[in-house]
């Protein structure tokens, strides 16, 4: 069964892969979605080749590579959704699914942003799974993926016109650092944000 699955996976990797890069920014979605779906792929290195060969539209590839990423995120977002909280009853008490359920839904967006932004070795599918488990809206979760997988992408963009293809490599050197400034950054502007819209009186608030 294991060289069954390897024979598939090699196949992808040798005829699809190669026939989605000739794709062009249609390409780097679909290389997206299955990175994020199944088939894991060197994502970064993908996108910093397109953008090297066309800079003009760089902010493209990134933007369909991060809807690209919401959309396979939805496999094991339903995965979690459909089977997800017998999966982890049968792992922690139903105190503990609670507590963990309160603290996600408190801060859901966030906590599947934070982790979109942020590259390997993240557990980002462990974000995503839970996001299901604990039944968070579509909508909220697309968006929440989109735009952390953009920010991400964008700045390894602006790196690779900067420096070229190996900013990847600067990028997996320093990218815990790197990305927690950077999540910091977006979290103090959305609080920030966010409390502007809930202050009384804003013409916004329903």
């Amino acid at each position: 069964m294991k060289q069954f699955f390897a024979r598939i996976v090699a196949e992808w990797k040798l005829v699809i892969l190669p026939a989605l890069f000739k794709m062009g920014f249609w390409g780097v979605g679909a290389v997206a979605v299955l990175d994020s779906s199944s088939i894991p792929v060197p994502i970064d290195a993908v996108i910093a080749v397109y953008v090297w060969n066309d800079k003009r539209h760089f902010w493209l590839y990134c933007l369909m590579a991060a809807v690209g990423s919401a959309i396979g995120g939805l496999l094991p977002y339903w995965l979690g959704r459909a089977g997800g909280e017998l999966f982890l009853l049968k792992r922690v008490n139903r105190a503990r699914f609670d507590y963990l359920r309160h603290r996600f839904q408190r801060q859901e967006f966030l906590a599947v942003l934070i982790p979109s932004m942020m590259p390997p070795p993240t557990p980002w599918k462990i974000f995503v799974f839970a996001a299901g488990v604990f039944e968070m809206r579509v909508v909220d979760f697309m968006l929440a993926v989109t735009l952390g997988r953009f920010v991400r992408w964008f700045v390894l963009s602006l790196l690779v016109l900067k420096l070229g293809p190996g900013a990847v490599d600067l990028v997996a050197r320093h990218a815990l650092a790197s990305m927690l400034v950077l999540a910091l950054l977006v979290v103090t502007g959305f609080v920030w944000w966010w409390r502007r819209m809930r202050r009384p009186g804003n013409p916004l608030e329903t």
